[in-house]
């Protein structure tokens, strides 16, 4: 903790601890908890929870994603981007995750188009098969259901690779499988 930003009550000043959150998430790779942040400044969660919201509006780069809290730091690499729309029951989530892995992707979110609020964004940033596998193994084992389930299984997902021929074997594997949408099919 930062000694000269503790007060007497031994708590930080809010716009210091700020600040400190975003130094810390700035220098780990991984994703850290709303509890681990907690602790470490010694506040509750709910603190956490404001403090990033006010990080958040104020232009910080977090990401709220299912396994914490990430500093999104703009990659200088070249990446390729595409979105790919995907149909397929919540049985067949593994397959079409570890299929866009396989085929060297890496996949960043997933998004629907929901009749009252618009389109819906949910973090995935699954970058290899122990990704998925984590992400199942938590869908699996709460009450949450697949976004995908609001709209019979259609979905989008944003792929990024560092090469071009990833994403249009993701596609291909993909429709070999049935699991794109068909009018998405002819834009391999």
């Amino acid at each position: 903790m930062l000694v000269g930003n503790i007060l007497a009550g031994g708590i930080m000043m809010s716009h210091n601890r700020r600040t400190a959150i975003l130094q810390l998430l700035s220098s780990r790779q991984q994703p850290t908890t709303g509890t681990e942040l907690a602790q470490h400044f010694g506040v509750s969660r709910q603190v956490i929870v404001q403090d990033i919201a006010l990080l958040r509006a104020q232009g910080a780069a977090i990401i709220a994603t299912p396994r914490g809290y990430l500093y999104e730091i703009p990659s200088t690499e070249d990446k390729f981007v595409q979105r790919l729309a995907c149909q397929h029951t919540a049985q067949q989530t593994r397959l079409e995750l570890t299929t866009m892995i396989e085929a060297g992707c890496r996949v960043k979110d997933v998004i629907v188009e929901h009749p009252l609020y618009g389109e819906i964004r949910g973090l995935l940033l699954l970058n290899n098969i122990a990704d998925v596998d984590d992400f199942i193994a938590r869908y699996e084992n709460q009450p949450a259901q697949l976004l995908s389930s609001l709209t019979e299984g259609i979905h989008l997902h944003t792929l990024e690779a560092d090469y071009p021929g990833a994403i249009k074997e993701a596609k291909r594997r993909l429709d070999q499988l049935g699991l794109l949408l068909p009018s998405h099919r002819g834009n391999k």
